[in-house]
């Protein structure tokens, strides 16, 4: 297989009816982690929730979740969101980060939204690492002059939901900037919907990290459901040894 981290994205903010395993129940999200680092996942990303099953910054819900997926998956890194949505203000946003107990091991900042600088240097001065969300030319250029952006853990290259025939010179583009900046930054490239298998497999040729999960899509590259997480990850994984052998 390549030499590329696979993360797996189990839950992101999507509403917690539009699959059986997106739940407000962090024990049975950390079941499906569990058997998705068995499949071959190398880092979680998850997104903690609140007791109605949207997204919280909220420090006890963040140690809940946290918990819960550490012990299923013990010794593997895990990473949750900082999305603006969860909390739009900002000085309320810092100040849910700044009451975390449990910390994670990285956390995904969105250069596009407001008050991304003080987030990120806020999580790095907790010792969190930073996964710089670039989704657009606007992010892009917040991230390219700020004061943290080379101390980040890697960049997301984000791309939306879009049609397969865009998304090499799409995200080719945006990796050409980051790389511009930060030569040697690692950079995890992935999408959404209708770009994330696209986008996936364009990871793995170019040799970038790269995530799968429910969070990002809810088919697998047939256009079949996804019976779960784990079972994304067991094609993604297959598709990675697909290319070594090709």
């Amino acid at each position: 297989m390549t030499n590329v981290l696979l993360q797996v994205c189990v839950n992101g903010a999507r509403d917690i009816a539009e699959h059986p395993w997106l739940v407000a129940d962090p024990a049975v999200v950390a079941e499906d982690a569990a058997r998705s680092v068995a499949a071959g996942a190398q880092a979680i990303h998850v997104h903690p929730k609140d007791a109605a099953g949207k997204d919280s910054l909220d420090g006890d819900d963040v140690a809940r979740w946290l918990r819960a997926v550490r012990a299923a998956c013990p010794d593997v890194p895990v990473g949750v969101t900082t999305g603006a949505w969860a909390e739009p203000d900002v000085e309320q946003r810092l100040a849910a980060i700044a009451g975390w107990t449990e910390l994670p091991d990285f956390a995904s900042v969105n250069w596009h939204e407001a008050g991304a600088d003080a987030v990120a240097a806020l999580l790095q001065g907790r010792g969190i690492g930073v996964e710089a969300g670039i989704w657009d030319p606007g992010g892009l250029e917040v991230w390219r002059v700020s004061p943290v952006r080379g101390d980040c853990l890697r960049v997301l290259v984000e791309l939306p939901d879009e049609a397969a025939e865009v998304v090499r010179d799409h995200a080719e583009g945006l990796i050409a900037h980051v790389l511009l900046e930060e030569p040697g930054m690692p950079i995890l490239l992935h999408g959404e919907e209708g770009s994330a298998w696209p986008a996936f497999d364009l990871a793995v040729e170019l040799g970038h990290d790269t995530r799968i999960g429910l969070e990002d899509v809810l088919t697998l590259p047939d256009g079949m459901p996804a019976s779960t997480n784990a079972a994304m990850v067991r094609v993604a994984v297959g598709r990675m040894q697909g290319h070594d052998v090709g």
